[in-house]
């Protein structure tokens, strides 16, 4: 247990000190009296005695708090003790009501709030911040005519000069005996904490993994030597800093996961160019987050074998790169955008499947983020440093792909230690879908002449836009190829799901066109609605291309509905069952005969119709159909403008 000091103003404290000693033993170290004065270089000399928490009293006590950071327990006058002084001042003043005077710091006296009903007095206390303020305090009391001061020697010859009965503040052993009992309880609570933190330390100076301790906030709070290797810094610099910014790719939604919900989470992260596996982890106390730990395990940086990597470190830096055909992928995770849930879910698997070497099949729409994730999985795999290739297989005959992919010159050969991206694989033909999985199951690639295989070692990563159990029940892919894919499937969330990522979407290729022609455009508001309800079925590539001619096409500053409206129905025709849609969403069945496209007559609701009958029947005056709706012109032609009505 650590050393409790005891440091006092007066002689006869220590005496009661004594005597409590001899009843209980508390584990009192040092006890002796200094002035006022010396407190704060009398702590510091018990401090470096080797104490760990001091007993004092009153202003003494306030110095030593604030001048030292160590832990002070302060001698408090219990309601007992104030109680007998009370009862004895009331002896001497012999009135009804006497009205006493309590003078000190107050940090010396327990909670007098219901004395006055309690003993019938007025009790007035008059306390000082410093000890000048003693002696002003005590002149106050006089001046207020008080019958009785209560207090110190300041305060006690104070009264005696002006004439005024006073009593000595002095106490029983009953405070001394709290403060120790505190000091004590103090005492072993720190020792309990210092052997829990020493154990902790152990843990993890000596643990096989990098670890990272968090607060409540996501501060970083310490690190073990391993997790400083990792991180290339050390624990002086990371303490203090937020998690995040060692760290971009691990999203906002993964800290409020761990320390908002205390849920753990996991996820593939680069710290200083070495790839890690991060567990993260709440700290519950009393079912509140008090933090978290992180726990990373470094993985390996390539698979290839000793002999591989040491004829590989002795070649020259250009001709690695010259023998890895395909271009450097500058798509990582953290450059996707995903501001919704579903899409931070979806990154996180894709960066969980990155720590895999088995093939990953993207599942998704046109012009959703499909490429981008394959180029992420690779820069977040340990084959980073080998080339990527990206294949496509639509539109190809069973030749050419051979060719392309398994042929001598083929990307599958290019793509020694990287990734082959192909997309559309269910257009492979049935000779090509075998030559697939010989590749993935065997590591081997061959074209024409099946006896001249050749052994290969690249990761497939695959691109679908439907289920692969429906591909194989409608037999666009064999059955060994689909067993054999299964496994690390991902869904990408078209934008249509992601309400925040596509409102993001929408803004920055706006300000991009706007930028890029010199002008200045600005949505309505209803504008953004019909822009955010549209399903979009073409993703990214539609959203881009709509913008584009949005912004050329712009006549005015302001874009509204109807421009909106217009160009929707000018793109994407009612013929296109795809886009044929209402303001709310619907996909209504589309006739010949319609001329207003997604936004045909049989979809306009009722508001709509009786704005148009009313305007009809005032001879399309507004201010009269306005009055005959009971809403203002601004607001009719609000809605107007929202419904198209001209």
């Amino acid at each position: 247990m650590g050393k409790i000091a005891l440091l006092v103003s007066r002689e006869d404290m220590l005496y009661q000190a004594h005597n409590i000693l001899q009843d209980k033993q508390f584990q009192i170290q040092e006890m002796r009296v200094i002035t006022t004065g010396n407190a704060v270089m009398e702590a510091r000399r018990s401090i470096a005695d080797g104490a760990s928490i001091i007993i004092a009293r009153g202003l003494q006590a306030s110095l030593i708090k604030q001048y030292t950071d160590i832990p002070v327990v302060e001698i408090v006058m219990t309601a007992q003790e104030m109680a007998l002084l009370v009862t004895r001042a009331r002896q001497i003043v012999k009135k009804p009501r006497p009205v006493i005077a309590v003078v000190g710091f107050k940090n010396m006296f327990c909670d007098m709030s219901y004395f006055g009903e309690l003993y019938d007095i007025e009790l007035r206390t008059y306390y000082a911040r410093q000890g000048s303020e003693l002696s002003q305090a005590a002149a106050q009391a006089v001046e207020d005519g008080v019958d009785l001061i209560i207090g110190g020697d300041t305060a006690v010859g104070a009264a005696s000069q002006a004439g005024v009965p006073s009593l000595f503040l002095s106490m029983t052993e009953d405070s001394m005996r709290q403060a120790f009992s505190m000091a004590e309880s103090m005492a072993f609570a720190m020792n309990a904490e210092k052997k829990t933190a020493a154990q902790m330390e152990t843990l993890l100076d000596y643990s096989f993994s990098g670890v990272i301790r968090l607060d409540a906030d996501g501060m970083v709070t310490a690190v073990n030597p391993l997790m400083e290797d990792m991180i290339g810094k050390p624990e002086a610099e990371l303490k203090g800093l937020p998690v995040r910014s060692l760290a971009p790719m691990m999203g906002e939604e993964a800290l409020n996961r761990v320390l908002k919900e205390g849920r753990d989470y996991s996820l593939f992260l680069e710290w200083n160019q070495t790839p890690v596996f991060a567990v993260m982890a709440p700290v519950l106390y009393e079912n509140r987050v008090d933090g978290a730990i992180i726990t990373c395990h470094r993985t390996n940086r390539s698979q290839k074998g000793p002999a591989r990597q040491e004829q590989e470190s002795r070649e020259p830096q250009t001709e690695r790169g010259r023998s890895g055909k395909g271009h450097l992928p500058l798509m990582r995770f953290e450059d996707i955008l995903q501001r919704s849930p579903v899409m931070q879910e979806c990154v996180r698997m894709a960066s969980l499947y990155a720590f895999s070497q088995h093939p990953v099949v993207l599942i998704g729409e046109s012009g959703t983020e499909k490429r981008m994730l394959a180029e992420s999985i690779h820069n977040g795999s340990s084959r980073s440093g080998g080339p990527f290739l990206d294949v496509p297989c639509r539109g190809l005959s069973g030749e050419e792909q051979r060719s392309m992919i398994f042929g001598e010159r083929g990307a599958a050969l290019q793509c020694q230690g990287g990734t082959l991206l192909i997309r559309d694989v269910e257009m492979l033909t049935p000779d090509n879908q075998y030559r697939l999985y010989q590749l993935i199951r065997f590591k081997v690639c061959h074209g024409s002449d099946i006896a001249q295989m050749r052994k290969v070692d690249v990761r497939v990563t695959a691109t679908v836009e439907t289920p692969l159990i429906q591909l194989m029940q409608t037999k666009k892919i064999s059955r060994d190829l689909y067993y054999l894919l299964s496994g690390l499937e991902l869904r990408v969330p078209p934008l249509r799901e992601r309400r925040e990522d596509l409102q993001v979407k929408i803004e920055t290729t706006l300000q991009e066109c706007c930028e890029r022609y010199g002008r200045y455009h600005v949505l309505t508001k209803g504008a953004k609605e019909i822009l955010l309800s549209y399903p979009w079925p073409g993703n990214l590539f539609q959203i881009e291309s709509y913008c584009e001619r949005l912004i050329l096409m712009a006549g005015k500053r302001s874009i509204d509905e109807i421009a909106v409206r217009s160009l929707f129905e000018e793109l994407y025709p009612e013929g296109d069952s795809d886009f044929c849609r209402t303001e709310g969403g619907a996909n209504p069945a589309s006739s010949p005969d319609d001329k207003t496209g997604i936004f045909s007559e049989t979809t306009k609701s009722r508001e709509e119709l009786r704005i148009r009958e009313t305007l009809a029947l005032c001879g399309g005056s507004r201010e009269q159909t306005a009055a005959e709706l009971g809403i203002s012109k601004a607001t009719l032609w609000r809605k107007m403008k929202k419904y198209g009505i001209e």
